[in-house]
């Protein structure tokens, strides 16, 4: 089946959701992140059928988020390792990752806890303010247009930004 393509809508989200919002693509960077970088190791390790795993590897490829590079000539065999776009998914990862540790996987059962290499400690990734360094979350935070918005938002947008308690349950 032919999914819808997001690419031309005039929001950051659903631009990044036409390059990673498929079933696999996220589980399969996870996996690169975490060294897994081989074809059958990924395969194996994810239980994702061939065609799948190549359609989406290619597609991450394409899109430079993964970079193929060769380790070994007869037969030819390749791993993937992230690249710089890549690497910038970590945090989207982090914070989905922190989300499911909340809410999925119960009080003392977090599966993978990460540890910050500068101080040693294990940390929870959190949004903070490119400007204060004050902590971001739906409550102190609003949207308002920016240069790329399309007309028909900025009315839109305007009217969450003056009361957006009203697009939040209490």
């Amino acid at each position: 089946m032919q999914r819808s393509s997001f690419s031309e809508m005039p929001c950051s989200v659903a631009k990044t959701l036409d390059i990673i919002g498929e079933w696999w693509t996220l589980l399969i960077l996870r996996d690169v992140f975490y060294g897994v970088r081989r074809f059958e190791a990924l395969r194996s390790h994810l239980g994702i059928s061939r065609k799948v795993l190549t359609g989406r590897l290619e597609r991450l490829t394409d899109e430079g988020v993964l970079k193929k590079s060769l380790y070994q000539t007869k037969p030819s065999r390749s791993e993937y390792k992230l690249t710089s776009k890549g690497l910038d998914l970590i945090p989207v990862l982090l914070t989905i990752m922190n989300w499911g540790d909340k809410w999925m996987s119960g009080p003392g059962k977090t599966p993978v806890i990460f540890v910050h290499k500068d101080c040693g400690e294990e940390t929870t990734p959190k949004l903070v303010c490119s400007g204060c360094g004050g902590d971001l979350n739906a409550h102190n935070i609003y949207p308002k247009a920016g240069p790329g918005a399309p007309s028909e938002e900025i009315e839109r947008l305007r009217e969450v930004s003056i009361n957006p308690k009203l697009f939040m349950e209490e």
